[in-house]
């Protein structure tokens, strides 16, 4: 499940924390809110953002090797 979770502080700053999007796309999904919202100070990846989608390749190698009987 992919949720964005906002504290916003007395201050006037805002904590923005994703979870449940895998690797870089958060940044897709927040860009809009975050340009609303005004300068963004830092980031902080979590280990979600490292995790890397497993992709099936529709390639298949092959190799034949024949021996000097």
């Amino acid at each position: 499940m992919e949720t964005l979770e906002f504290i916003i502080y007395p201050d006037g700053r805002v904590q923005e924390k994703v979870t449940g999007i895998v690797g870089a796309s958060c940044a897709e999904v927040t860009a809009a809110i975050e340009a609303q919202l005004g300068l963004v100070l830092s980031h902080e990846p979590t280990s979600e953002f490292f995790t890397v989608m497993a992709q099936e390749s529709g390639v298949v190698n092959t190799q034949t090797t024949f021996s000097d009987w």
